[in-house]
Protein backbone atom coordinates (compact mmCIF):
# COMPACT_ATOMS: atom_id res chain seq x y z
CA UNK A 1 0.00 0.00 0.00
CA UNK A 2 1.60 3.39 -0.86
CA UNK A 3 1.96 5.84 1.92
CA UNK A 4 1.21 9.52 1.11
CA UNK A 5 1.88 12.66 3.23
CA UNK A 6 -0.45 15.62 3.07
CA UNK A 7 1.94 18.61 3.65
CA UNK A 8 0.71 22.23 3.44
CA UNK A 9 2.69 25.50 4.29
CA UNK A 10 3.64 26.86 7.70
CA UNK A 11 4.95 30.11 6.52
CA UNK A 12 6.04 31.85 3.09
CA UNK A 13 9.20 33.78 2.46
CA UNK A 14 9.36 37.68 2.09
CA UNK A 15 13.04 38.23 0.43
CA UNK A 16 13.88 41.14 -2.72
CA UNK A 17 13.42 38.28 -5.86
CA UNK A 18 10.16 38.85 -7.39
CA UNK A 19 11.65 36.27 -10.12
CA UNK A 20 13.65 33.08 -9.56
CA UNK A 21 16.64 34.90 -11.45
CA UNK A 22 19.93 36.04 -9.81
CA UNK A 23 19.25 34.36 -6.34
CA UNK A 24 22.39 33.04 -5.03
CA UNK A 25 22.72 29.25 -6.21
CA UNK A 26 23.49 28.27 -2.09
CA UNK A 27 21.74 29.49 0.96
CA UNK A 28 24.49 31.40 3.19
CA UNK A 29 26.78 32.44 -0.11
CA UNK A 30 25.25 36.09 0.38
CA UNK A 31 25.54 36.65 4.21
CA UNK A 32 24.44 40.62 3.79
CA UNK A 33 21.22 39.10 2.09
CA UNK A 34 18.06 39.58 4.31
CA UNK A 35 14.45 38.25 4.63
CA UNK A 36 11.53 37.29 6.56
CA UNK A 37 9.19 34.50 7.00
CA UNK A 38 5.51 35.07 8.01
CA UNK A 39 3.76 31.82 9.12
CA UNK A 40 0.15 31.31 7.57
CA UNK A 41 -2.67 32.38 9.35
CA UNK A 42 -3.40 28.62 10.96
CA UNK A 43 0.37 28.94 12.58
CA UNK A 44 0.35 32.90 14.15
CA UNK A 45 0.40 31.64 17.83
CA UNK A 46 3.42 33.00 19.40
CA UNK A 47 3.85 29.20 21.33
CA UNK A 48 4.97 27.44 18.03
CA UNK A 49 8.60 30.06 18.21
CA UNK A 50 8.92 29.60 21.76
CA UNK A 51 12.68 29.04 22.85
CA UNK A 52 13.55 29.43 18.84
CA UNK A 53 15.33 32.72 19.64
CA UNK A 54 18.08 30.44 21.54
CA UNK A 55 19.27 29.33 18.04
CA UNK A 56 21.39 31.22 15.97
CA UNK A 57 20.58 29.24 12.57
CA UNK A 58 17.89 27.18 11.22
CA UNK A 59 17.25 24.97 8.61
CA UNK A 60 13.96 25.52 6.02
CA UNK A 61 12.06 22.71 4.25
CA UNK A 62 10.52 24.81 1.01
CA UNK A 63 9.00 24.45 -2.59
CA UNK A 64 10.54 24.69 -5.43
CA UNK A 65 6.89 27.25 -6.42
CA UNK A 66 8.50 28.73 -9.37
CA UNK A 67 9.63 25.83 -11.14
CA UNK A 68 7.50 25.37 -14.67
CA UNK A 69 7.92 21.74 -15.35
CA UNK A 70 6.27 19.38 -13.08
CA UNK A 71 7.68 16.33 -14.34
CA UNK A 72 10.55 14.66 -13.43
CA UNK A 73 13.69 12.26 -14.59
CA UNK A 74 15.71 9.30 -13.43
CA UNK A 75 19.02 12.03 -14.46
CA UNK A 76 19.35 15.58 -14.72
CA UNK A 77 21.57 18.06 -16.23
CA UNK A 78 23.36 20.32 -13.73
CA UNK A 79 23.82 23.71 -14.99
CA UNK A 80 27.29 23.39 -12.55
CA UNK A 81 28.47 20.53 -15.44
CA UNK A 82 28.03 22.83 -18.05
CA UNK A 83 24.53 21.65 -18.80
CA UNK A 84 25.03 18.38 -20.91
CA UNK A 85 26.12 16.00 -18.66
CA UNK A 86 23.57 13.86 -16.82
CA UNK A 87 23.88 12.24 -13.14
CA UNK A 88 21.13 11.14 -10.81
CA UNK A 89 18.48 13.07 -10.15
CA UNK A 90 19.56 12.63 -6.24
CA UNK A 91 23.07 13.81 -6.44
CA UNK A 92 21.20 16.94 -7.75
CA UNK A 93 19.84 19.80 -5.80
CA UNK A 94 17.71 20.43 -9.11
CA UNK A 95 13.88 21.74 -8.56
CA UNK A 96 12.53 18.44 -10.89
CA UNK A 97 12.51 15.66 -8.68
CA UNK A 98 9.81 13.39 -7.31
CA UNK A 99 8.77 15.20 -4.52
CA UNK A 100 9.91 19.50 -5.27
CA UNK A 101 11.50 20.41 -1.97
CA UNK A 102 13.94 22.44 -1.29
CA UNK A 103 16.37 22.36 1.99
CA UNK A 104 18.15 25.58 3.03
CA UNK A 105 19.97 26.92 6.48
CA UNK A 106 19.85 30.66 7.23
CA UNK A 107 21.14 32.76 10.26
CA UNK A 108 18.39 33.63 12.34
CA UNK A 109 18.94 37.39 12.85
CA UNK A 110 15.58 38.30 14.96
CA UNK A 111 12.59 37.29 16.09
CA UNK A 112 8.83 39.27 16.41
CA UNK A 113 6.61 38.15 18.12
CA UNK A 114 3.56 40.78 17.51
CA UNK A 115 3.32 42.15 14.48
CA UNK A 116 0.30 42.95 12.19
CA UNK A 117 1.83 39.44 10.06
CA UNK A 118 1.78 37.82 13.18
CA UNK A 119 4.84 36.04 14.35
CA UNK A 120 7.85 37.16 12.30
CA UNK A 121 11.19 35.44 11.70
CA UNK A 122 13.49 37.68 10.08
CA UNK A 123 16.56 36.16 8.86
CA UNK A 124 20.20 36.56 6.36
CA UNK A 125 21.64 34.49 4.01
CA UNK A 126 18.35 32.91 2.34
CA UNK A 127 18.34 31.32 -1.39
CA UNK A 128 14.23 31.73 -1.39
CA UNK A 129 12.42 33.67 -4.18
CA UNK A 130 9.81 35.76 -2.42
CA UNK A 131 6.35 34.29 -1.89
CA UNK A 132 8.26 30.75 -1.86
CA UNK A 133 5.87 28.13 0.73
CA UNK A 134 7.66 27.11 3.74
CA UNK A 135 6.86 23.45 4.88
CA UNK A 136 8.89 23.16 7.97
CA UNK A 137 10.95 24.71 9.91
CA UNK A 138 13.88 23.22 12.21
CA UNK A 139 16.57 24.47 14.51
CA UNK A 140 20.06 24.11 12.79
CA UNK A 141 22.41 22.13 15.53
CA UNK A 142 25.95 21.92 15.17
CA UNK A 143 27.23 19.32 16.09
CA UNK A 144 25.05 16.76 14.60
CA UNK A 145 24.40 18.89 11.14
CA UNK A 146 28.08 20.19 10.78
CA UNK A 147 30.23 17.76 8.70
CA UNK A 148 33.46 19.53 7.73
CA UNK A 149 35.21 16.68 6.22
CA UNK A 150 32.22 16.03 4.03
CA UNK A 151 32.73 15.14 0.29
CA UNK A 152 31.38 18.05 -2.46
CA UNK A 153 31.28 15.52 -5.06
CA UNK A 154 30.81 17.69 -8.13
CA UNK A 155 29.77 20.64 -6.16
CA UNK A 156 32.46 22.25 -4.67
CA UNK A 157 32.69 25.98 -3.74
CA UNK A 158 32.56 28.71 -6.38
CA UNK A 159 36.72 29.50 -7.11
CA UNK A 160 36.03 33.17 -7.64
CA UNK A 161 33.95 35.95 -7.24
CA UNK A 162 33.48 38.46 -10.08
CA UNK A 163 34.70 42.42 -9.37
CA UNK A 164 31.52 44.19 -9.91
CA UNK A 165 32.14 47.77 -10.95
CA UNK A 166 29.39 49.80 -9.85
CA UNK A 167 29.02 53.39 -11.24
CA UNK A 168 28.05 55.74 -8.31
CA UNK A 169 25.45 57.40 -9.65
CA UNK A 170 23.48 54.08 -10.30
CA UNK A 171 24.61 52.86 -6.73
CA UNK A 172 22.30 55.65 -5.52
CA UNK A 173 18.99 54.42 -7.18
CA UNK A 174 19.69 51.28 -4.90
CA UNK A 175 18.35 52.12 -0.98
CA UNK A 176 21.09 52.31 1.15
CA UNK A 177 20.40 49.62 3.47
CA UNK A 178 20.46 46.97 0.42
CA UNK A 179 23.11 47.76 -1.14
CA UNK A 180 25.91 45.52 0.11
CA UNK A 181 23.27 42.45 -0.37
CA UNK A 182 23.17 43.59 -3.87
CA UNK A 183 26.88 43.56 -4.85
CA UNK A 184 26.76 40.49 -2.96
CA UNK A 185 24.20 38.75 -5.36
CA UNK A 186 26.23 40.25 -8.78
CA UNK A 187 29.40 38.89 -7.24
CA UNK A 188 28.55 35.52 -7.01
CA UNK A 189 27.36 35.52 -11.13
CA UNK A 190 23.98 35.07 -11.08
CA UNK A 191 24.32 33.93 -14.76
CA UNK A 192 23.63 30.24 -15.60
CA UNK A 193 27.05 28.61 -15.43
CA UNK A 194 27.42 27.15 -18.86
CA UNK A 195 26.78 30.90 -20.28
CA UNK A 196 29.55 33.15 -21.24
CA UNK A 197 27.93 35.80 -23.64
CA UNK A 198 30.33 38.92 -23.13
CA UNK A 199 27.99 40.96 -25.46
CA UNK A 200 24.46 40.04 -23.59
CA UNK A 201 23.07 42.05 -21.09
CA UNK A 202 21.19 40.84 -18.32
CA UNK A 203 18.25 41.89 -16.58
CA UNK A 204 17.36 40.77 -12.61
CA UNK A 205 14.42 41.71 -10.66
CA UNK A 206 15.97 42.97 -6.74
CA UNK A 207 14.15 44.68 -4.06
CA UNK A 208 11.66 46.30 -6.60
CA UNK A 209 14.36 47.76 -9.29
CA UNK A 210 15.47 46.59 -12.04
CA UNK A 211 19.27 45.78 -12.13
CA UNK A 212 20.91 45.35 -15.88
CA UNK A 213 24.28 44.03 -16.64
CA UNK A 214 26.94 42.25 -18.49
CA UNK A 215 29.96 40.59 -17.91
CA UNK A 216 33.16 39.73 -19.57
CA UNK A 217 35.47 37.66 -18.13
CA UNK A 218 35.93 38.40 -14.18
CA UNK A 219 34.20 41.90 -14.63
CA UNK A 220 30.71 42.34 -14.25
CA UNK A 221 30.00 46.13 -15.46
CA UNK A 222 25.85 47.61 -13.91
CA UNK A 223 24.65 49.26 -16.85
CA UNK A 224 21.67 50.55 -15.91
CA UNK A 225 19.67 50.49 -12.36
CA UNK A 226 15.47 51.24 -12.84
CA UNK A 227 12.04 51.58 -11.08
CA UNK A 228 10.74 48.01 -11.14
CA UNK A 229 7.91 48.82 -11.80
CA UNK A 230 8.10 50.49 -14.90
CA UNK A 231 10.33 48.11 -16.38
CA UNK A 232 8.22 46.56 -19.49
Amino acid sequence: MENRLEVRPVARMVSEFPTKFGIPRQSGLVAELRGKIVLEEEFRNPDVLRGIEGFSHLWLIWGFSAALRRDWSPTVRPPRLGGNTRVGVFATRSPFRPNPLGLSCVKLEGVELHTGEGPVLYVSGADLMDGTPIYDIKPYVPYADAHPEAGEGFAPPPERKLEVRFPAELLEKVPEDRREALRGVLACDPRPSYQDDRSRVYGMAFAGLEVRFSVEGNLLRVLEVEDGDRTP
